[in-house]
């Protein structure tokens, strides 16, 4: 019995100190989740001073986004943009953890090169829009630069281009985000057996072999991590392209993400058409956070 108090007495610490995460859980998420859900199904907005609503339309607010054609335009913006910054950022991710994971190659200086791949990780994604936004504007360096080699006869309008401004959107989340991507490969790979490499070595594998029959999928669990919370964070893209941008998605609109327009219908005091879009994108994560999972989760049972 006095065993049995002790063991009661200890794991109630541990529920004490769980309360923290679940309060702050509560207050900042399943709080303002409800709050969402239950003002998408209000007619709740500011028409010049006037206030209207808030009014139950039911499933109205749905009805009007899902009819909208901005809605798939504005998706289709944000999966092509978080496309072009993934592709690359998983292969060369891919790459550098397995250079920097392999004894034989005896890399010098690993230290600084995984230290100052994962920086730009650190720095606010504002601070590297401005940094673009500056070095691409007309009058800027990468024009001067260009001119200067003879590449160009005057300056390229970058953010008039859709192809450029999308891939210029692209290849900052590509930036930022690789290191982090590296360092979680690099994880998954130091935790393979060293037997497994060894042993396929002594029967003659290539490196090219062994990197995709061993490592590959033995890191499956890791890939279906890292491409699961790149696409909820591809989906939830807004603070690049808002800065470059300034807030229009220009040219054209291609640049214009969901959120970005969720974030219109917010500063207008839409309540009721945020809170309606706002749920449509948690469902389509999770819908394709799912679908992600169980095909990959398929390939690795066969």
């Amino acid at each position: 019995m006095k065993k049995t108090s002790k063991v009661m007495e200890y794991n109630r610490w541990g529920y004490i100190f769980l309360i923290p995460f679940f309060v702050v859980f509560v207050v900042f998420q399943l709080i303002p989740l409800i709050s969402t859900i239950y003002n998408s199904f209000f007619e709740n907005f500011k028409s010049g001073l006037k206030q209207i609503g808030p009014n139950f339309v039911g499933f109205g607010n749905y009805v009007k986004i899902l009819s909208n054609p901005d809605l798939w335009k504005y998706f289709g913006n944000t999966m092509i943009m978080w496309i072009i910054g993934f592709i690359p950022q998983i292969i060369v991710s891919l790459l550098l953890a397995a250079w920097f994971t392999d004894p034989s190659l005896r890399l010098k200086g690993q230290r600084f090169f995984k230290t100052v791949i994962y920086l730009p990780n650190l720095i606010m994604a504002s601070a590297f829009a401005m940094l673009f936004f500056t070095l691409f504007s007309d009058n800027g360096p990468i024009n001067s630069m260009l001119m200067q080699m003879g590449f160009l006869p005057e300056p390229f309008k970058f953010f008039s281009s859709v192809v450029a401004t999308r891939n210029l959107v692209g290849f900052m989340n590509f930036i930022m985000w690789f290191g982090n991507t590296t360092i979680l490969l690099m994880a998954g790979m130091m935790g393979i057996d060293q037997a497994l490499f060894e042993a396929a070595e002594v029967d003659g594998a290539t490196p090219n072999q062994i990197f995709y029959k061993i490592t590959l999928p033995l890191l499956r669990p890791i890939l279906v991590y890292v491409l699961i919370t790149s696409l909820i964070g591809g989906l939830q893209m807004f603070d690049v392209p808002q800065i470059l941008t300034n807030g229009t998605g220009d040219p054209a609109r291609s640049t214009m993400t969901t959120i970005m327009w969720l974030n219109k219908h917010l500063f207008s005091k839409n309540y009721g058409m945020g809170g309606a879009l706002s749920v449509l994108i948690f469902i389509v994560t999770g819908i394709l956070s799912i679908l992600v999972f169980q095909l990959t989760g398929k390939e690795q049972t066969n």
